[in-house]
């Protein structure tokens, strides 16, 4: 199964790099984006799982409804984006539910940061997909970590997928910057060891996020977003669903496997 999903959250990523960014155009950057995503989804008619922090999801509304009426999963993707404290956990589960109707049984960590597993099982998730199995300079090195899904304080751990033995990520920065023929081959070679691909994108990256001055991207961020994005993205789907890869939400993932 293809596990697709896109955290979708306030934007809020330019402060990494000095450069401040007004709340009303993080929330309009992530919005057009997800609109975006979806008008894509529903060209395919496949589903996926939205991570939607409480903050980009009170100020979307008809997106949460959208999502949910089409089939979508919404989980949790926290309160805030750059703000986190174990309390949220529950809140931001029971906000979320709140504004959508749905029941959120899975988490996952603003930008796959550590998180409780004892927390996140005592706020009543049933999945968690917090955790990239790869090293990444500076940020972290989780080679000692199980590349696929595990059990952990009664919660069902589902790392994002990296490659079989080098564990090469295939996170949105390597869709971004590898030819896409390199990429289709690592997630084939993925997909056939484990049975299935975990990999996550954002809105604003189907937006345009070539202007340096205003964002602070380096190259390597800005590559291949707004419209070549969407081009990629449409193109790796139809890829997909030409190898009969079937794609689902991680609620229909963990169904499956306890079957």
């Amino acid at each position: 199964m293809v596990l697709l999903s896109f955290d979708i959250e306030e934007f809020d990523m330019p402060f990494e790099y000095g450069k401040d960014i007004s709340f009303a155009d993080q929330i309009a950057i992530s919005r057009k984006g997800t609109i975006a995503i979806l008008d894509l989804l529903d060209k395919h008619q496949i589903k996926a799982t939205f991570f939607c922090t409480v903050t980009f999801a009170e100020n979307i509304p008809d997106l949460i409804k959208r999502i949910v009426e089409t089939g979508h999963e919404l989980a949790s993707h926290g309160y805030y984006h750059s703000d986190f404290k174990p309390e949220h956990l529950l809140q931001s589960k029971l906000k979320l539910e709140e504004l959508s109707g749905a029941e959120i049984t899975g988490y996952r960590m603003a930008r796959m940061m550590p998180v409780d597993e004892k927390e996140i099982g005592k706020a009543g998730y049933q999945y968690n997909t917090s955790i990239n199995p790869t090293y990444l300079p500076g940020r972290y090195n989780n080679f000692h970590i199980s590349r696929t899904f595990y059990t952990e304080e009664n919660v069902l751990q589902i790392p994002a997928s990296v490659s079989p033995i080098v564990r090469f990520p295939l996170f949105w920065l390597s869709f971004h910057n590898l030819p896409l023929s390199l990429y289709k081959k690592l997630a084939s070679w993925t997909y056939k060891k484990d049975k299935y691909l975990n990999i996550y994108f954002h809105p604003w990256e189907f937006t345009d996020l070539d202007d340096f001055e205003r964002f602070g991207f380096p190259a390597y961020v800005r590559k291949n977003t707004g419209d070549k994005m969407m081009s990629r993205m449409d193109e790796f789907i139809k890829w997909l669903k030409s190898k009969d890869y079937p794609f689902g939400t991680f609620q229909q993932f963990l169904r499956n496997i306890k079957k």
